[in-house]
């Protein structure tokens, strides 16, 4: 084996001197990685620190997408990059998928999908966003849709065989010496010589197997491959996807290494709910006991917060991953605008301008954060640092906030003041501040050109209508865009109150006076111009920063159709009445939106709602006399005389006419006088359970069982004998769940389970209530074999730790997480349910399985 790769590696290096007299590949690259592992800019010596996101377009289904909605791959790119440009966005990072763009022997394709990227790259520099190259992928290029079999070296050999397999390590080297040779049509250049393509990272999450020496070798020999094309800038390997490896990987010759982070796993299926905070509390690693690790730079080549559509996490993330070293971040993924209407490109990630705003001014935020918190500084544990340095995150608000002087930024409404308004210079948001005040669901920019001249941008409404994490489909619109006109308030010092509001982006011929700070704005981009001043130096041509002047992308609604979105609650207290509250899209200002509720032994029983905006109506149920324990109820739209469309259902038809036949309703259910307040249901919560096995645990199991009685389920959690300190466990987001019975929480004074143990006498459960604040109050109880309802009194909950849910992967983050601080258990505060069970209590029980079947838990007076 020596004897070949002593060979390959001669052959390289004779490559490597033919490419760099044809390039001319300069002896200076724009980065390095110094003697201490620190990623560093050459012409200043400076640290690097970049981030932003992947995007995937020319590849895939991204490319299929846009063309199956028959729009042009350019054009599409083209929105996307100003839209990244726009959030401040300067780090770019995508898994090339080699398996479109190679043959089985590892020869360049020169086809669609490497000219658009080559593309992408070229648009990406224009904005000043640099770049880092994962140029194989090894992955399928079909998801969500089947697999093509495309006959390259991936599809031949799959990931595993690429990394062991003689024939497919020579088809990668010749891949990626003809890969980084290739010349970029768009910018005239190699990858290998452009200077805004600052790194490579080798491959995507590899899973090595075999002899470790032979991971050491392919990486080293794929580095040489690369070092043979002139490549004299850093090359990166992942550690974090195999840590058994993480040796291996160590010993070779890279500059640095790759992590990812997904905090609250991925593809849950559903929208994730509950103070996830504690999930991105720090970053840990558990590598520095190998010695060749130490003195490398590192990067995150992936993270998100996947299945949230809270924006408070990401400053959070990028404060931890400051604190932990990286230099470089890069989110996964950002949507394209052709399809984040759906969420079809990858159902557990939604990050994209348009259509979620707030967790797109997250990100913005996020990215000032990581370039601007010192390194390796400590904030505390979660709740102490949730303020950091200028920035301040809340669960409870769902809310980003950067506060500086020239600074101010926001993912949702805030009353927090400006520090310093008399200089500020820049505002972005979503929402209502003390500078801005504005009901519309679609994100703004504020950017001073000069004193008394502003540029405005203002998006399109971004109406959530349906869960983007369920089940996707082009089909399915979860995002609705309504091109609303909102009233609008800006305070800014040097403007004035009376300033000039003058369109400029293409089409956008609006002008208008603002009155007392006030006037009516429509989505586009604007100068606000103060009474006197001469705007004539800003034509639409010149440049704010990487953004034209009179630069405005934005999507047309999909959908035209009538459609209501509607949560109900599942339960609410007796003698209060019910606001319902509805998100209406396409429908028309005239039209008559009513609420018809359903009786118990009498007729309908109409209602008006309220337009409280243009896509928000609200009306009140009056407290249920009747004693029926459910309100039934629906939303009758009427367009004109005689066109009737109801809802839920959108059923077309006069839903007063006698032979209207559709039943559909939601419904509530009315609790009786002090009756039990539900926590967990296993036969109704178990879809949105977060449940955790150890990866070591093989033969246990967390699972939905029969209950006590058919129809019924139990939670059932079932192991042999666990090692020291394993646990399996489960959470719920139960907040909910006390906000509808808010008025009936003074009194309580215990938590009820009913449960039992399997396989041994006896077991014990631990049963926590984490707080909103990630404080969790636990006890231990012990069940036995029969089921049998237990009563905890709340005041034996005391301060502990609890079980990180869902998951944090890669698999070596921490499992527990106890608050920096703790006031004492508040019911109202509570956020989460969590069960945790050991396994049986004794060795004496080991080989046997012993589980324990949770059925219900529940709160009484």
């Amino acid at each position: 084996m020596f004897r070949v790769f002593r060979a390959a590696g001669l052959a390289l290096m004779m490559i490597s001197l033919m490419y760099t007299m044809a390039f001319g590949q300069s002896s200076k690259p724009p980065t390095y990685v110094d003697a201490k592992g620190v990623f560093r800019w050459t012409k200043d010596k400076k640290p690097i620190y970049l981030f932003g996101v992947n995007y995937t377009l020319p590849f895939a289904y991204g490319y299929r997408a846009v063309k199956a909605l028959k729009l042009n791959h350019e054009q599409e790119i083209d929105k996307d990059v100003y839209h990244l440009a726009r959030l401040g966005v300067d780090a770019f990072r995508v898994h090339v998928w080699d398996t479109e763009i190679s043959d089985s022997a590892g020869n360049l394709k020169q086809n669609e999908h490497l000219r658009l990227f080559d593309y992408l790259v070229s648009k990406l520099e224009q904005r000043g966003i640099r770049i880092i190259i994962t140029p194989i992928a090894f992955w399928g290029n079909g998801y969500p849709e089947p697999d093509e079999h495309t006959g390259s070296f991936s599809d031949k050999y799959g990931k595993n065989g690429a990394l062991v397999n003689e024939q497919a390590f020579k088809a990668q080297e010749r891949y990626l010496q003809q890969f980084f040779s290739h010349v970029n049509p768009y910018t005239g250049k190699t990858y290998t010589a452009d200077d805004f393509i600052i790194a490579t990272e080798i491959n995507n999450e590899p899973h090595p197997s075999g002899p470790k020496a032979r991971a050491t070798e392919y990486i080293d020999r794929m580095k040489a491959a690369i070092n043979s094309t002139g490549w004299n800038k850093p090359v990166f390997y992942n550690i974090s996807e195999s840590p058994w490896y993480a040796d291996a990987v160590a010993k070779s010759k890279v500059d640095g290494f790759s992590f990812q982070w997904y905090p609250i796993g991925l593809v849950a299926g559903h929208e994730q709910k509950g103070n996830m905070l504690p999930n991105v509390d720090r970053y840990t690693y558990p590598y520095d006991t190998i010695p060749e690790f130490k003195n490398r730079a590192r990067m995150i080549y992936e993270f998100d917060a996947a299945d949230m559509l809270a924006s408070y996490m990401y400053p959070a993330v990028a404060r931890s991953f400051k604190q932990a070293g990286f230099q470089w971040v890069t989110q996964f993924a950002y949507d394209p605008l052709a399809t984040a209407y759906g969420n079809t490109e990858y159902q557990t990630h939604f990050l994209n301008l348009a259509y979620i705003p707030a967790k797109a001014i997250s990100l913005l935020i996020a990215n000032r954060a990581f370039h601007t918190l010192p390194a390796g500084k400590k904030y505390g544990a979660y709740p102490l640092d949730s303020v950091f340095d200028a920035f301040r995150v809340s669960y409870k608000q769902s809310l980003s906030e950067m506060n500086t002087d020239k600074e101010f930024y926001y993912s949702g409404s805030t009353a927090t003041q400006p520090r310093n308004g008399k200089v500020l210079q820049h505002v972005a948001g979503v929402g209502s501040s003390v500078v801005v005040k504005y009901p519309g669901y679609g994100a703004y920019f504020l950017d001073k050109l000069e004193n008394g001249i502003w540029r405005l941008e203002v998006m399109p409404d971004a109406i959530t209508i349906r869960d983007p994490f369920a089940q996707p489909s082009p089909s399915r619109e979860a995002v609705h865009i309504a091109w609303n006109s909102q009233p609008m308030q800006i305070m800014l010092a040097d403007l004035g109150s009376d300033f000039k509001v003058q369109g400029v982006n293409a089409q956008n011929s609006y002008t208008t006076t603002a009155r007392q700070n006030s006037f009516t704005i429509k989505p586009g981009t604007y100068l606000l111009i103060k009474p006197g001043k001469n705007s004539s130096q800003w034509t639409a041509e010149r440049k704010v920063g990487y953004l034209k002047l009179d630069e405005f992308v934005a999507p047309q609604p999909v959908s035209h159709e009538p459609y209501i979105a509607h949560n109900p609650a599942t339960e609410v207290s007796t003698g209060k009445p019910i606001m319902v509250n509805i998100k209406a899209i396409n429908i028309d200002s005239a039209d008559k939106v009513t609420l018809l509720m359903k009786w118990p032994y009498s007729g309908p029983n109409h209602t008006a709602m309220t337009r409280v905006t243009p896509n928000d109506y609200t009306a009140t149920i009056p407290p249920d006399g009747s004693g029926n324990g459910k309100i039934s109820y629906r939303v009758v739209v009427q367009h004109g005389q005689d066109e009737y469309t109801t809802f839920p259902g959108g059923h077309k038809g006069n839903p007063n006419r006698w032979d209207y036949l559709n039943d559909d309703y939601w419904q509530t259910f009315v609790a009786a006088p002090n009756a039990a307040i539900s926590l967990f249901n296993a036969t109704i919560d178990q879809d949105k359970t977060n449940t955790y096995v150890p990866e070591t645990a093989k033969q246990a199991k967390v699972q939905w069982a029969g209950g006590s009685v058919t129809g019924h389920l139990a939670l059932s959690m079932s192991t042999p004998l666990l090692q020291q300190n394993q646990v399996l466990g489960m959470q719920l987001y139960i907040g909910d769940k006390l906000n509808n019975r808010a008025s009936d929480l003074p009194g309580i004074t215990k938590i009820i389970i009913k449960a039992r143990t399997t396989g041994a006498p006896t077991a014990k459960l631990r049963l926590a209530l984490i707080n909103q604040d990630a404080a969790a109050y636990a006890t231990t109880i012990e069940l036995s074999a029969d089921f049998k309802t237990i009563e905890i009194p709340l005041t034996s909950l005391k301060p502990d730790s609890a079980l990180l849910l869902p998951r944090p992967y890669p698999g070596f983050m921490p499992l527990w997480f106890k608050a920096g601080s703790f006031t004492g258990f508040k019911l109202p505060e509570a956020d989460k349910l969590g069960l945790t069970f050991n396994g049986p209590l004794n060795q004496e029980q080991s080989g046997k399985v012993a589980s324990i079947e949770v059925e219900s838990v529940w709160l009484e007076k």
